[in-house]
């Protein structure tokens, strides 16, 4: 069997960025991709991390327990990387929605906001919220909000499968989800409607940026005034939102990043916008 090969084998320098945002990582799920992540917090560090909710999965973990020494790792990591003088700001989403209530509280040197305004590099203040309150399936009808996670766990199951035949044969990490999510016409139009819905948060709020998570979607781009992105998650695309010390903002798609190390050289982040 070919070992995949990882970016500490290929380049141990560690990148420092101004402000990593990472959401939807889903600890408490099987689909979690922790061994992934917990390879991205060691390469990565920055001055300011924001967690973009959907970190713990309750809803998964009150259905059956699933806690690996692997999503343990991540939360201690998260920790150091606290008291090494990272600043962290959690922002709670609706299955680690729990937490909202100790909005203002600190604990383990992570800061719990309901939302937060963050002033980039470039001057722009962006609108940081998870935006599951702008999903009108979680909001107003939380029964088929469950019905549909029950569906989503089955093609992420079947995801899991998939990648572990594909590391058999030394192929790289894909997600079946992701191309599903794209492909299918009524997903491509819930991704549309979420995004007016969560820009025109940020036009109420008086702001040039938001910046969200919830729909497993990383993107950047431009909707009207607003600058929009989105982090992704860790359970299908495995990237995050950087803000460089210069104010350029990327997309770090790490799976594809770790996949292009088995040819002995680092992938170039997958997009880019200018400060």
């Amino acid at each position: 069997m070919q070992q995949l090969v990882t970016p500490r084998d290929v380049n141990p320098q560690t990148n420092h960025y101004k402000t990593i945002f990472l959401s939807d990582i889903h600890l408490g799920s099987r689909a979690c991709q922790a061994d992934l992540l917990l390879d991205f917090l060691k390469y990565n560090d920055s001055e300011k991390m924001y967690l973009v909710g959907d970190i713990v999965d309750r809803w998964r973990l009150k259905r059956s327990w699933y806690w690996p020494q692997s999503h343990n790792d991540v939360v201690q990591k998260i920790l150091r990387k606290a008291r090494k003088g990272t600043e962290i700001i959690y922002v709670p989403g609706n299955h680690d929605e729990g937490l909202r209530r100790y909005c203002g509280t600190h604990f383990g040197g992570i800061e719990v906001r309901l939302t937060d305004t963050y002033k980039a590099v470039n001057g722009k203040n962006y609108l940081v919220m998870h935006g599951d309150a702008f999903d009108n399936v979680a909001l107003y009808a939380r029964w088929l909000a469950y019905v549909g996670d029950h569906a989503y766990d089955a093609v992420l199951a079947l995801n899991t499968v998939m990648n572990g035949v594909r590391r058999l044969f030394g192929m790289r990490y894909w997600s079946l989800s992701s191309y599903l999510k794209i492909k299918v016409k009524n997903a491509v139009q819930f991704i549309s409607d979420f995004e007016e819905a969560v820009v025109r948060e940020a036009e109420r709020h008086d702001v040039q940026g938001v910046i969200c998570g919830h729909i497993h979607h990383a993107e950047m781009k431009q909707i009207g005034s607003i600058q929009y992105m989105n982090d992704g998650d860790w359970v299908e695309s495995c990237t995050a939102l950087v803000e460089h010390h210069d104010g350029r903002w990327e997309i770090v798609n790490w799976a594809d990043i770790v996949g292009s190390c088995t040819g002995a050289a680092r992938a170039k982040p997958k997009s880019a916008l200018p400060a």
